[in-house]
């Protein structure tokens, strides 16, 4: 009998908890505590997608700095190619710049049939 009545008082007991549980959340006060965690929340968000603005804008930098570099090394390593070369690459220039030309006209009827 003892397990019984034990049984039936825990029973009763998650009922009464259950109940008033729920008349706790739903209350004024509970709401009150929602809006300013939603609120808080909503403040974090925005200083956390300001910190990422900033973060993209100095990877965009760096970047940019990087891709200067490497085509300022690569210039600089044509430049001084070009001057070994400077004869061949002029009559190489001439012929390049006719077919350079017949590439041109080609290129957009290639967009056209696109």
């Amino acid at each position: 009998m003892k397990e019984r009545t034990r049984g039936g008082l825990l029973m009763g007991a998650g009922f009464l908890l259950g109940t008033v549980g729920v008349k706790a959340l739903t209350s004024a006060t509970a709401k009150k505590c929602y809006v300013q965690g939603v609120a808080k929340g909503l403040q974090a968000k925005s200083a956390y997608e300001g910190i990422v603005e900033q973060a993209k804008a100095q990877v965009d930098d760096i970047v940019a700095e990087a891709n200067y570099i490497n085509l300022s090394k690569t210039d600089a390593t044509e430049h001084a190619a070009g001057k070994d070369r400077e004869k061949p690459s002029d009559v190489a220039g001439e012929g390049a710049s006719e077919g350079s030309s017949g590439g041109a006209d080609a290129k957009p009827s290639g967009k056209a049939a696109k």
